[in-house]
Formats: C-alpha cells, structure tokens, sequence
C-alpha cells in the first residue's frame, strides 16, 4: 500500500516557516502585502479568494482585496493594476482567473509587473523559468515540487511522465523536474497510447482535469504518483485525475483528493509574497 504524501501536513509546516519571517521582515519595518483581484461573481473564484485572504491573515500578510462587477471596463482594470505596481505596500499582484469574456486575458497577466507577478504567468517569469533562472514560479507546480522534496523523492535520473500540458501545471512542472535532472516526458490528449507512456513513469503528474481518467493498473510498480487533478463527481464527492484506490495499491507513494497538491498551492503563493517583500527590502 503506497505511502499518503500529506499536503495539508506539508503546507501547515511551511505556512510556520513563512509565518516566522513575516515577523522578522516587520521588525525591519517591511509589512508583506498581497492585492487579490476578483472582477465578477464566478462562484469557485470567490471561495478561492476568501481562502486566500484567511491564508494571508493566518501568517500575518497583509492582504487588499478589490471585488470589481463583471461589466468593469479592461481600461478600468489595467488602472487598477498600474496603480498597485507603483503602491509600495504591495508586494505580490493576484489577478484571479477566470476573467470575464470582454476582458483580455493575456493583457492583463502582461500589465502585472513581473516583479509582484507572484503567480508566475507573467512570459518574463516564464522564460526565465525555462532557461532556469526563476524569479517567480507558478503556485501549483511549485508546490508540487516542494512536497516531493518533503516526501524524500529524489528526481535525478528518473522518468517522470507529466499528463495535461496546461501552462498553468503541466508545462511548467515539466520544466522544474528538468531542472532536477530528470527525464521528462509530457503527454497530453493527443498522445497516442497514454497508459505505455504512464507505465514508464518512476514518477506520474498528473494535471489534465479528466476525473480518474488514468486506470491503477497502469502504476508502473513502486511510482510516485502526484495528481493535481481536483474533479467533482456528484454531489459532494472529489476525485482525482487517477484512480486512487487500484492506483494507491502499486505506487510507493501517493498524493490524496483532497488534502494532496490543493493546499500547496495557496502556501506557495503566500511564499512568494514574501520572498517579494524580502527583495524589496533588499533583505
């Protein structure tokens, strides 16, 4: 039986740390601050912001948030953003996603100064990921790369087989776990044979949002499994991209939904806020 990677666990030890240098960047007169903006009524969107702000308050950052209607103009909201590059409080710019259909998405990810980009979208941010030099990595991928390094899971050598090329996951982790030495290979829905790909995987990632589209038997015996995917199946049940109960019987070690990658990914963003505010200060 594989052994659970318990991200819950490995956020709360890293909110600790976080929340520790949060009070020695304030007794240098440095506040971390974090902007959250939200433009419309997108219900999963407001769930994912009121988490956020909780998150910020729980490690003591600082945390603005800007609730726009729907209708709000682009020009309105790339104002806004303008306004909160040049405001000194704020360290890290969260613009959060979906946007409304007459709003670009693409302009406004670009508006945000690369230096408070802290979701990591900004193509400056992603390009210096690619060539390995990060200044911001995006949350989700990020967090999967830290609770590996917590879990004991060494990269160099291994084939790792990445499914869903999202430039929000898939492509981005990719890029990390070469830069761990890795072997990479990325699949995506028109790969042709997905489960002889995903049986050579020392470690699978999983990110293509299709509810336990990938079968248990096809865990290469003792693989890592880390699934990304949250899905909702009726009512109340969330499932991942894999098959967990056959899935958890060959891998060595799994990620659980809930309770795997999701609290990851709001820890790191906090993360990167502070890393922010400690460049800004210099520190």
């Amino acid at each position: 039986m594989a052994k659970i990677i318990d991200g819950k666990a490995i956020a709360a030890k890293i909110r600790g740390e976080i929340a520790v240098e949060v009070n020695r960047l304030e007794a240098k007169g440095v506040k971390p601050g974090l902007a959250v903006v939200l433009v419309g009524e997108d219900p999963a969107s407001k769930v994912y912001v009121s988490m956020k702000e909780k998150a910020c308050q729980d490690v003591g950052i600082f945390s603005d948030e800007y609730k726009l209607p729907a209708e709000t103009p682009e020009a309105e909201l790339l104002a806004l953003i303008d306004k909160l590059n040049r405001d000194p409080c704020i360290h890290g710019i969260l613009v959060q996603l979906p946007l409304p259909k007459h709003i670009d998405t693409e302009k406004v990810l670009e508006a945000i100064s690369p230096h408070k980009d802290v979701d990591g979208f900004h193509p400056y941010n992603v390009g210096r990921l690619v060539v390995g030099k990060p200044l911001f990595q995006p949350c989700t991928p990020y967090g999967v790369m830290v609770m590996m390094k917590e879990a004991g899971v060494e990269l160099a050598g291994k084939e790792v087989v990445v499914v869903g090329r999202s430039n929000i996951v898939g492509k981005p982790v990719a890029f990390m776990c070469l830069q761990q030495h890795a072997t990479v290979t990325l699949c995506h829905s028109k790969t042709r044979d997905l489960a002889e790909k995903v049986r050579m995987a020392d470690v699978l990632i999983a990110a293509v949002g299709q509810p336990e589209m990938i079968k248990g038997e096809w865990i290469k015996e003792g693989a890592v499994v880390i699934d990304v995917g949250v899905n909702r199946v009726g009512e109340k049940k969330l499932v991942g991209d894999v098959e967990f109960e056959k899935a958890s019987l060959r891998a060595s070690a799994i990620t659980p939904v809930p309770g795997g990658v999701g609290p990851m990914t709001i820890t790191m963003l906090l993360y990167n806020t502070v890393e922010s505010a400690k460049r800004e200060a210099k520190d």
